[in-house]
């Protein structure tokens, strides 16, 4: 039922399919197949992450552009793609052993499209129902699914001394789609001539003269990219044949690592991803045009309610978290193959309490004068990205971890797990958020990540540590 190294199976044989394929043999092993699956997988990854925060990118905008929904909706719609991401997850976990890294990455790939070239159509007219943007924002979350799957399926190219690296790599570059879509949109949607389908749209802010814009651009021009990796994937790729039909990935679950690194990957991914996807909007209902003490009104009749204060665009912010947490990602990937993950993960989990205490202080905006307001903003902005940075590495340091503690064929199956449950962050914040408020839900982290830190020294990082890793 285990097996450390993957071996051919029945009806898998020429083709795709790679023969008695062994990394740890130095040997034997296929180097450059590796590592083209590894850049070819990374390149689908990052348009994927593009398509799952695609949503966060636009929904800050939608009633600037003439839709009229409640913050709650807005927070609602921005949670959507969490929720979706998770439940893909659970399925794109299994799909490696059985539809190959072929056949799964250029698949994905192309599904991503179809929400992609929704949104491109929405955003045009202010007229599609609540329920229409709900599903277009649930299948964005194909997105995010198509992690679980393209994670474990390149683990299984690379040996154990590099795979904290070769995942480091492919999930720190797949997570700069999400800093990738929200840093081009502003830029994008101002460029006309990329507007070969449809017509401009105008832009209503507090304070300001309505803009004319193309926002249909932000979608549109990743659709040919989608394309693109889809044939590149197809061509280029082959797959792993390895021994593990659905019943035997769900051995995981007897182990009580599996629970362990669910929880600390929660802390660490779940954070990312949830603060990605509600960046925009916290940044806008605490410091912009969603908090009614700053802006009264909407759209064209908005009123500044605070003298000198300049409203921030969301837009011109949002895209530096993910960026500063996917570069961290990638930049500490290589000290975790040095020096193990376990102890990034507690370097992670304390920076988290500390980032998110400092935070925390400002979620509840001095709103008598534009000095008090613009000096919480700067002290939120820095925080926010402090915690970023600390997820970052700790997205780092427990995919070196998994590796290190489970065999090949369980590590694949944890990766995916875990993965996909750290995706329902986006979903978990927006609805935390909406219940509890920001300032309590902030808490919440806090004792999260202190619960993380007792059980990342107790077992895997103190000296004796029964997994140490």
């Amino acid at each position: 039922m285990s097996s450390t190294t993957p071996t051919a199976r029945a009806g898998r044989t020429g083709g795709e399919w790679l023969q008695s394929w062994d990394p740890e043999d130095e040997q034997s092993w296929d180097k450059p197949l590796a590592w083209r699956t590894l850049w070819i997988t990374t390149f689908c990854l990052t348009l994927a992450f593009v398509a799952w925060f695609l949503p966060s990118a636009i929904i800050p905008k939608l009633t600037a552009l003439g839709y009229d929904l409640s913050a709650s909706q807005l927070y609602w719609m921005a949670a959507m793609p969490g929720l979706a991401a998770g439940l893909f997850r659970l399925v794109w976990m299994v799909l490696p052993p059985i539809m190959g890294t072929r056949k799964m990455v250029a698949l994905t790939t192309l599904l991503l499209v179809f929400s992609t070239l929704g949104w491109g159509v929405r955003v045009q007219q202010p007229t599609a129902p609540y329920w229409e943007l709900m599903t277009l924002a649930f299948l964005a979350g194909i997105g995010g699914g198509a992690f679980s799957g393209f994670m474990p399926s390149t683990s299984y190219f690379f040996p154990k001394r590099m795979q904290g690296t070769a995942l480091g790599l492919q999930a720190g570059l797949g997570n700069f789609g999400v800093s990738l879509v929200q840093l081009l949109t502003p830029y994008l949607i101002a460029f006309s001539g990329l507007a070969i389908f449809g017509g401009s749209q105008m832009l209503s802010a507090p304070g300001k003269e309505p803009t004319q814009v193309w926002f249909q651009n932000a979608a549109f021009v990743w659709i040919p990219l989608m394309v693109l990796g889809a044939v590149l994937a197809w061509t280029m790729l082959r797959s792993v044949p390895v021994q593990a039909n659905i019943r035997q990935q769900f051995d995981i679950f007897g182990n009580q690592d599996t629970w362990w690194m669910t929880l600390l990957y929660i802390m660490t991914f779940g954070t990312f991803s949830g603060l990605s996807a509600q960046f925009g909007l916290l940044m806008a209902n605490l410091y912009g045009s969603g908090n009614d003490a700053i802006v009264t009104g909407a759209g064209a009749s908005a009123q500044l309610l605070v003298p000198g204060y300049e409203v921030p665009d969301v837009v011109k912010y949002v895209f530096l978290g993910p960026l500063v947490g996917a570069g961290a990602r990638v930049l500490f990937a290589p000290l975790t193959d040095r020096m193990g993950g376990a102890v990034w993960t507690l370097v992670s989990g304390i920076g988290l309490v500390a980032s998110i205490a400092f935070t925390m202080t400002a979620l509840t905006p001095d709103t008598t004068s534009a000095a008090t307001l613009e000096a919480g903003f700067t002290k939120f902005l820095w925080g926010m990205l402090a915690i970023f940075l600390f997820s970052g590495i700790g997205n780092a340091s427990t995919f070196k971890q998994m590796p290190m503690i489970f065999e090949r064929r369980q590590a694949g199956g944890v990766i995916g797990w875990t993965a996909a449950i750290a995706a329902f962050g986006p979903f978990f914040f927006g609805v935390g958020v909406t219940t509890f408020g920001a300032l309590a839900f902030y808490g919440i982290g806090i004792a999260w990540a202190l619960m993380c830190i007792a059980i990342t020294w107790w077992r895997y990082a103190r000296p004796g540590a029964p997994k140490k890793s």
